[in-house]
């Protein structure tokens, strides 16, 4: 080495070496520097600030403009790796080439998200791919490997999965706990996030902002113990934005913030995102934390280590070594490759719901009334670039047929608002706003902004004024996108918004912002309406200078002009087909921070359809939504329905493609669209086994099962044949073989799917479960032999009884399906048979959380750093305080005889053990005791136990049960 050159710039020594010495040459408070998101430079050393955190999900996010593809749940519902893998390898170019031109776009992108689609009332549904682990983690797979490339030691990306774990809701998702029992973690959620992490493309995760088993994501002791036994990478993981606060602030897991930050690093947290640029909060309370003796240097070692192997496989510390250092944007951002993969994505998303033979549109179909709230839009989401490029449904029908042939109705209704008790004045916005040109740079929200969320609406423009002259009165486009929750437009395009000065101006280009100012609901008052602004929670009022909002209001009518229904009856009566586009709003109704009500389609794009179908019986429904909607009425009165995500840039010449036949769809969906809101459980029950959720348990029929779509074409299955050939690197594997012929006219896919089921298990399992699948480019006539291979280990289960993944011996069915409603042919697997094995209660006792059943409670910390326990929910019917629930263990072998019964308690309240039947063995009472809910105490008593029996447990109170164990 060099005098100049320390041995952490040796490209020669092996990395490991390279941050030793780089570690060790930095002084404590530069070590402690680096944990906050935005790390600063050490100049003495020539190392660089670095960023944790670029939003990537479907494209280069927050940043400016960036090619835009389909929202995730879209990628997903390609069902289509290998196309995924490129959306990634686009996306990471395109990262790389920004950065050449912004130093503030990082490497280390937040992407993908593979919480899994338990229930589509979710509001961040758009962000995921699946509800089924294997397709979930089969995408995400592919998508890791696209944004960190194929250099074997240099990244183009970095990928951190979120949100580490069990996190589908947005109410109350800060302070809420998911009760996870060890089969749903081991079953469901854990599997989304092992495959990717096993296959080499992550770098890291992010923990979510609620609590899982009563304690909080940030300190997971799931970290240590499963996500970083699954590699041999330093894994980096980054702190959810405020993440690190709400342990104290809004969680009270801790009473100071000094606590809460020692325990999130010791449990694994690497990198603090919050208080946004500012890290002085965060690294004083890192300081705090060392100074109380919370935590030793060693412990910020350990995280300032994983952040460089982070960066030097980022090649920061090779810059000439780094093959992808020389992306140009000429050569890698909106590049004619790049545009023409986001149309092939959103084209291979597309799904066909129904058709009765509408569908494709005949090359003389006439002509084409394109009508509904979303016809011409080309919408975008939180996680969403500037567009380049735009194509809506409008756009992209009057580019296949030609604009003489299509006409449009959107199906707003026209309205004016009539102000003040007496009735006598109208809103009115003025003329200047009416003439101010659209565009990036005037426009809030399409700026690049590492957080958007900061962003300001305009107070350029002036503000709506009243006026006496009912003439003058500005007649406003009204969307009423759900549940009263309406948006107002002007004539000029802008939307109705409120900024910081309160004044209300048509100043918007869309809804959008972490606070949507652009959205209203009418609110009844003494027999009349408020107009509620709901981003500020004030009223509509006038003052002098103009209509602003206030904590009073005064009354406001809508004066319809014109129904969007009726707009719509008259496009569609005077059209040979009419194409109705409805759906969401992303920023409005089921997003991040909000979760939606019901599945049911807005009463307002309803009455559209409806209208439509009224006049013409040509109609088609196309759904355009970042999550499934119940539309039974729908699929029963129309011919033809479809479903996409967002679709991005190209969205609409996608959907157009589609439905002119010119590409065949054969998109699939990507989880279960039920039929009624009463199909689904509680948003907060994370119990898919026990509340049957998902394709996997769901006992009821669906609207459209997941896997569904149709084709252009027909496909016919043939010859499932199933063995097991052999060990393979991982274990034994069985191989699928059918073969899958296009019997009909048309080049299409066909999305080949593999389910497998065990015939008689002795738990339960699910109805049948994905293991395989495979998106097959067919001509008409022709065939091919599918081959796939499934791990044996992939059939089995978590083993509660024994604390192990068991595959059971016996009979499993294998299914190859068009759907997991649509099984074409089946075949039998024998696995060599075995014994059944009771539980060994008396080496092993019960651990209360490895019940085979229960009911009424729920699970939660046993220790502030690990364990769980379990406790009846607050609520539960029976109970004294807190409530009352059961707990059901099969299959206990007490074997001669138990003569004893301990438990492991806290809180208080009573503890009952049964025999089926009602047979008492124990019981318990619990009283209050200092300590809190932490403070466990063991309790014996007296039992008479032999054989095998089943055991239930009975909990009343606030008591927490920790375990049981039996005396001989």
């Amino acid at each position: 080495m060099t005098a100049d050159q320390p041995p952490f710039r040796d490209p020669l020594l092996p990395r490991s070496a390279r941050i030793d010495d780089l570690l060790a040459r930095l002084t404590l408070d530069e070590k402690t520097a680096m944990l906050h998101q935005f790390a600063p430079a050490v100049e003495r050393l020539g190392v660089a600030a670095f960023r944790t955190g670029q939003e990537a999900l479907h494209g280069v996010a927050w940043m400016g403009r960036a090619t835009v593809f389909p929202q995730a749940v879209g990628l997903g519902a390609t069902w289509n790796g290998e196309l995924v893998r490129r959306v990634g390898e686009a996306v990471s170019t395109e990262v790389r080439a920004m950065r050449t031109q912004d130093e503030r776009v990082g490497l280390n992108v937040w992407s993908p998200t593979v919480n899994l689609l338990r229930n589509p009332l979710w509001g961040r549904n758009e962000e995921g791919y699946a509800e089924d682990p294997g397709l979930t983690s089969a995408i995400a797979v592919a998508y890791t490997r696209g944004l960190r490339g194929d250099h074997p030691d240099v990244w183009r990306t970095a990928p951190v999965l979120k949100h580490w774990l069990a996190h589908n809701n947005e109410t109350d998702r800060a302070v809420s706990s998911s009760s996870i029992s060890p089969r749903v973690l081991h079953e469901y959620d854990l599997p989304a996030f092992r495959t990717a992490v096993e296959a080499g493309a992550v770098a890291g995760v992010m923990p979510a902002y609620n609590l899982v088993n009563g304690r909080p994501n940030h300190l997971s002791p799931y970290l240590h113990d499963h996500l970083r036994t699954w590699t041999e990478q330093d894994l980096l993981v980054c702190s959810d934005a405020g993440a690190p606060s709400n342990l104290t602030d809004s969680e009270k897991y801790f009473d100071t913030h000094e606590e809460a930050t020692a325990a999130s690093l010791r449990a694994g947290v690497d990198s603090f995102t919050d208080h946004g640029t500012d890290s002085s909060v965060m690294i004083g309370r890192l300081r705090g934390a060392l100074e109380r003796g919370l935590i030793a240097e060693d412990d910020i070692d350990t995280a300032v280590r994983r952040q460089l192997a982070v960066r030097f496989s980022l090649g920061e510390f090779d810059p000439a070594l780094d093959p992808y250092a020389g992306v140009k944007p000429a050569d890698g951002w909106d590049t004619p490759g790049h545009r023409a993969l986001a149309r092939e994505a959103a084209e291979q998303a597309v799904v066909l719901l129904k058709n009765d033979g509408l569908l494709p549109l005949a090359p003389g179909s006439g002509r084409i009334a394109v009508v509904g709230l979303l016809a011409d839009e080309c919408k975008l989401d939180w996680y969403s670039g500037t567009l380049i490029h735009r194509s809506t449904p409008l756009d992209g029908l009057r580019e296949r047929y030609g604009a003489d042939r299509v006409t449009f109705a959107e199906g707003v209704d026209r309205v004016r608002l009539r102000l003040g008790a007496d009735g006598t004045g109208w809103a009115r916005v003025p003329g200047p706003a009416a003439g101010a040109p659209r565009t990036a740079e005037e426009d809030p929200g399409t700026e690049a902004a590492l957080d958007p969320a900061l962003l300001a609406g305009r107070t350029d423009l002036p503000p709506l004024t009243r006026t006496d002259d009912p003439a003058e009165a500005t007649e406003l486009a009204l969307i009423d996108w759900g549940n009263g929750l309406l948006t107002l437009r002007a004539p000029d395009g802008r939307y109705l918004s409120v900024a910081d000065d309160g004044y209300l101006r048509a100043s918007a280009a869309r809804p959008g912002g972490w606070v949507v100012q652009e959205s209203f609901r009418l609110a009844p008052h003494d027999g009349a309406h408020l107009l509620l602004h709901l981003g500020t929670g004030r009223y509509v009022s006038v003052a002098a200078d103009g209509l602003k909002v206030a904590e009073r209001g005064e009354p406001v009518e809508i004066v319809v002009s014109e129904r969007g229904e009726d707009a719509v009856a008259r496009a569609a009566a005077d059209a040979d087909v009419v194409v109705v586009v409805a759906g969401n709003d992303p920023h409005l109704a089921g997003r991040e921070t909000e979760d939606r009500e019901t599945l049911a389609l807005p009463a307002h794009q309803d009455r559209l359809w409806r209208a439509a179908l009224a006049v013409n019986p040509r109609t088609a429904l196309v759904l355009t939504s970042a999550y499934p909607y119940a539309v039974p009425e729908a699929h029963a009165a129309l011919p033809a329905l479809l479903w996409t995500a967002h679709g991005g840039q190209a969205a609409g010449a996608a959907l157009a493609a589609v439905l002119s036949g010119d590409v065949s769809p054969a998109g699939r969906l990507p989880q279960t669209w039920y039929a009624d809101d009463t199909d689904l459980p509680d948003l907060l029950d994370y119990d898919i086994i026990g509340s049957r959720q998902t394709y996997l348990y769901f006992g009821g029929t669906p609207l459209y099962a997941f896997g569904h779509g149709l084709s252009y074409s027909s496909f016919s299955y043939d010859g499932l044949e199933v063995d097991l050939p052999g060990e393979a690197a991982g274990g034994a594997v069985a191989r699928a073989r059918i073969t899958v012929t296009n019997t009909g006219t048309r080049e299409a896919d066909e999305v080949v799917q593999l389910y497998v089921r065990e015939a008689d298990p002795r738990v339960r399992r699910p109805h049948r479960q994905l293991v395989g699948h495979a998106r097959v480019p067919l001509a008409p006539g022709a065939s091919r032999t599918v081959e796939l291979t499934v791990p044996v280990t992939a059939l089995g289960y978590h083993d509660v009884a024994h604390g192990e993944w068991t595959v059971a011996g016996g009979r499993y069915v294998f299914e190859a399906a068009a759907s997991s409603a649509d099984i074409r042919r089946s075949a039998d697997l024998t696995l060599p048979e075995t014994a059944p094995r009771a539980r060994p209660v008396l080496t092993r006792g019960l651990a209360a959380a490895d019940y085979d059943e229960q009911s009424g409670t729920e699970i939660v910390d046993r220790t502030k750093t690990t364990g769980d326990a379990v406790t009846p929910k607050a609520g539960a019917v029976g109970g004294a305080g807190g409530g009352a629930g059961r707990l059901v263990f099969r299959d206990c072998d007490f074997g001669t005889g138990a003569d004893a019964v301990t438990v492991e308690v806290a809180g208080a309240g009573e503890v009952l053990l049964t025999l089926p039947g009602g047979t008492h063995v124990a019981a318990f009472a619990i009283p209050a005791a200092a300590g809190g809910p932490y403070a466990y105490t063991t309790l014996s008593a007296p039992a008479a136990l032999s054989g095998v029996r089943d055991l239930h447990i009975a909990l009343r109170g606030e008591v927490r049960l920790a375990r049981v164990d039996f005396g001989a």
